[in-house]
């Protein structure tokens, strides 16, 4: 382990860990499933980071998606520093609609990265390929371990004792990130894990159902596993979940697009999800907040068709986009001309034709983006040390309190 004392990193400083340290992201792990998991007595060790370490429920950056909260948590900022404020997005310069799918958008370091430079084993794992792509800047050196369970190798499966991939849309997806974690560090492989999950089983069941029950439970034993290892250990998630439903189990949705077209003329903006990633089968690509981007030839129409759509029950807040920066501290050149953010009961979409919700197959749909996904749990296996009271915790504050605690 390094004999440095700390790292420094978009204003903070880091202690190195002096213990084998793991951070942990369950991925859609809004504070239902911690609640409803505590209530029914089966997530002991979480239990005990609640009574005998540090918890408090947290926010996450806005939109409440996958790629800017991994981001976040990994360098310890907000979006408007780092960059990475979608999973999905309209080009300007070119024109497309281009998915995130590895780090060439990343403004500045990681706090993975730092430590690695510094001599600390990292270890950085995740169920989806495309965060392995983003957590791997700097991380490309021979004494770092980083993959993806969705694309494990051969030799990675063997190693865990398995001889075939679990499929993309399966809570095992998850499970294997954490069963490499306990294993490399029973074989005393890494010092710092970043290990981070897939929402599968959250967008596809709610906290009491038994299907959600058993996964949080098999993540609850894992963390026991390595607490029992002596390892330090954190918890908390990229985003939290909603019921998006009506009582008789019908998506509630506003179709942004066909909606602006409307009123303004077909052709007159293009709205992006953010949300939209390769695991679209069980949300259909409807999340809580759209970009829209609209043409130089509507340019003038902007304020008008924002202040419009925000007449929508479904909305519940509709910005420009200077102001949509500042209130979510998102990077303002990378934003489209207006946001829209959704109640808490509701998704947008941006033309009906385009989103497939065939794969529901009869459950609720359930998904995030939104100012109602924003909480989450903050969790850490030790007391704080020396810290401040604070009344707004982030989740891209779990490194900071996890290595300056020890």
């Amino acid at each position: 382990m390094s004999d440095a004392p700390s790292v420094a990193l978009h204003g903070r400083t880091y202690k190195v860990p002096q213990k084998p340290t793991v951070i942990i992201c369950v991925d859609g792990f809004d504070p239902e499933y911690l609640e409803a998991g505590l209530v029914a007595g089966i997530l002991p060790n979480m239990a005990k980071l609640v009574s005998d370490g540090f918890h408090a429920t947290a926010e996450c950056s806005m939109p409440s998606v996958t790629n800017a909260n991994n981001v976040s948590i990994i360098t310890g900022a907000p979006t408007s520093v780092h960059g990475i404020a979608t999973n999905y997005f309209l080009d300007r310069e070119t024109g497309k609609e281009t998915m995130i799918v590895d780090d060439s958008l990343v403004r500045g370091s990681t706090i993975l990265a730092e430590m690695a430079e510094r001599g600390v084993r990292v270890a950085a794992i995740t169920a989806k390929d495309k965060l392995r792509k983003i957590l791997q800047r700097g991380l490309d050196r021979s004494d770092a371990i980083c993959y993806s369970t969705q694309f494990a190798s051969d030799d990675v499966l063997a190693w865990l004792g398995y001889d075939a991939r679990p499929d993309q849309y399966s809570a095992e997806l998850s499970l294997y990130v954490l069963e490499a974690g306990v294993k490399l560090m029973r074989e005393g492989k890494a010092d710092l894990f970043y290990l981070t999950l897939s929402d599968y089983v959250q967008h596809k069941y709610a906290p009491d159902e038994p299907e959600a029950q058993k996964f949080l439970a098999t993540i609850d034993k894992r963390i026991g596993e390595f607490l029992e290892l002596g390892a330090v250990v954190a918890v908390t998630g990229d985003h939290g979940m909603s019921d998006k439903s009506d009582a008789d189990g019908n998506p509630v949705v506003l179709y942004v697009q066909d909606e602006l077209e409307k009123k303004f003329g077909s052709g007159c903006a293009r709205v992006i999800c953010p949300i939209a990633d390769p695991f679209v089968v069980h949300h259909g690509a409807l999340g809580g907040f759209v970009r829209v981007y609209v043409p130089e030839s509507h340019a003038q129409l902007v304020p008008a068709m924002a202040e419009h759509i925000g007449t929508f029950d479904k909305v519940e807040v509709s910005l420009l986009k200077e102001e949509a920066a500042v209130r979510f501290e998102m990077p303002l050149d990378r934003e489209g001309d207006f946001i829209i953010v959704a109640t808490n009961n509701a998704v947008l979409g941006a033309k009906e034709a385009e989103h497939d919700l065939s794969g529901l197959k009869g459950h609720r749909l359930r998904s995030h983006g939104g100012l109602s996904e924003q909480h989450i749990p903050l969790m850490l296996s030790i007391p704080l040390k020396n810290a401040k009271a604070k009344g707004n915790w982030k989740n891209y504050d779990i490194f900071d309190i996890t290595l300056n605690s020890q």
